[in-house]
C-alpha cells in the first residue's frame, strides 16, 4: 500500500496536520511544551484504592479492550500482538482466550501497520469489535515534512475519540477493561471490576509499586489527581517520591467517552532511518485530567501480577516463567 493509500484509508486529517505542523514550526510544540505546569505533589497511600481479596465474577456489560497498534521493531518488525508470547501462543490470542473464559467480547484498536495482518489472523471472528486509529506524517524538528513521507499512528489517545460507541451500546457494552496487547498480566479480573464499581468513578487506572520504571505516575497537579507521563515532569521534580507508576491499564465507562476531551498533543522525537523525526501523540491516560478517577494499586509479582511488560526479546525471555505461572492461574 502506498503512503497516499494509507492516508486515504486510515483517516488522515490534513487540516489538523497542518495546524499541528505550524505549531511545531513556530516552536509552540516542543520538548518544553510537554512539561506540566503548576504545583505537583505525590499522592498519599490513602488516596489509592486497593484490590479486594476476592470478588464474585460479574462481567455483565463488560468488554475487554486491547491496544494493538504497535509494531514490534525489536522483534524484527512483526505485528506485536502476533508475536509468540508463551508456548506457541501469541499475545493477542492470550487476550482472546482470557476474554472467552470471562464470556466477554473484545474491542480491538489496530493501526494502519497492524490492521491487515490482524484481521487476517482473526478470520472474521464476530466476538471482536475491531477499529483502527488515525494516521499522520512525521516531521523534522523545524516543522517541515520528514522525507518519505513517513506515516505513523499518533498515540493511543485515539481510543477515546474513535472507539465505536454505537456498536458497543448495540451489544450492551457499558464498561471497558483496557490494556496493552503485550501486558498479559492485565486480565479480566472480577476484583478489578469490583473495585471500580465500589469507587463509583467513571475511570479507574491501575498503578503498580514503583521499581525504577520509566513511565507515568499519578500525582496532584494544582490539587487535582491525574496521570502525568514521565517525560512531562518538570526539571527538579523528585520522581523517587512517587510510590507507584502507571501500568497503562484502565477501566472506563462507555458513557464517559461520549464527549471529546482536549488531550494534550505531545512532542516526541524518534530515530527513524538514522535521522531525528518528530511525532505528535496523545495518550489515553490523560483522561484522568478530565474525569473523576480511581487509582487502583495492583500487584506486579507472583501469579496475580497485573503488570508484566514485554518490550524486547530479552524481556520476554525473562518473563516467560512468570507468564506461564500467571496464565495457568484461573481467572476466578
Amino acid at each position: 500500500m502506498t503512503v497516499e493509500e494509507i492516508l486515504e484509508r486510515y483517516g488522515f486529517d490534513r487540516e489538523r496536520f497542518e495546524e499541528l505542523r505550524g505549531r511545531v514550526e513556530r516552536g509552540e510544540l516542543s520538548k518544553e511544551s510537554n512539561l506540566v505546569r503548576g504545583v505537583l505533589e505525590p499522592l498519599a497511600d490513602g488516596e489509592m484504592a486497593e484490590l479486594p481479596d476476592d470478588a464474585a465474577p460479574d462481567f455483565d456489560g463488560v468488554a475487554v479492550a486491547v491496544l494493538n497498534g504497535g509494531m514490534a521493531t525489536r522483534f524484527g518488525g512483526a505485528v506485536k500482538g502476533l508475536v509468540e508470547a508463551v508456548d506457541g501462543v501469541c499475545f493477542l490470542d492470550w487476550k482472546l482466550r482470557d476474554a472467552e473464559r470471562a464470556g466477554v467480547p473484545v474491542v480491538l484498536m489496530d493501526s494502519f501497520a497492524t490492521d491487515g495482518p490482524t484481521r487476517r489472523h482473526l478470520r472474521g471472528r464476530d466476538d471482536v469489535i475491531a477499529f483502527t486509529q488515525s494516521v499522520s506524517l512525521r516531521l523534522n524538528p523545524d516543522g517541515s515534512l520528514f522525507p518519505g513521507p513517513s506515516p505513523y499512528s499518533p498515540g493511543h489517545g485515539d481510543f477515546a475519540d474513535l472507539v465505536p460507541l454505537d456498536e458497543l451500546r448495540a451489544r450492551g457494552i457499558r464498561t471497558l477493561m483496557l490494556s496493552n496487547v503485550d501486558n498479559l498480566g492485565a486480565r479480566p479480573d472480577p476484583r478489578v471490576l469490583a473495585a471500580h464499581r465500589a469507587a463509583g468513578n467513571p475511570l479507574t487506572i491501575e498503578v503498580a509499586p514503583a521499581g525504577g520504571d520509566i513511565g507515568g505516575a499519578p500525582v496532584r497537579v494544582n490539587g487535582r489527581p491525574q496521570i502525568v507521563e514521565g517525560f512531562r515532569f518538570p526539571p527538579g521534580f523528585d520522581t523517587s517520591t512517587l510510590p507507584v507508576f502507571n501500568t497503562n491499564s484502565l477501566v472506563v465507562e462507555v458513557d464517559a467517552l461520549e464527549r471529546r476531551y482536549p488531550l494534550t498533543w505531545l512532542y516526541v522525537e524518534k530515530d527513524v532511518d538514522g535521522r531525528k523525526a518528530v511525532q505528535l501523540e496523545r495518550l489515553v491516560n490523560e483522561l484522568s485530567a478530565f474525569l473523576p478517577t480511581t487509582f487502583l494499586r495492583v500487584p506486579r509479582e507472583g501469579p496475580r501480577s497485573r503488570f508484566v511488560p514485554v518490550k524486547t526479546p530479552e524481556d520476554l525471555e525473562q518473563a516467560r516463567p512468570l507468564l506461564r505461572e500467571l496464565l495457568a492461574t484461573p481467572l476466578f
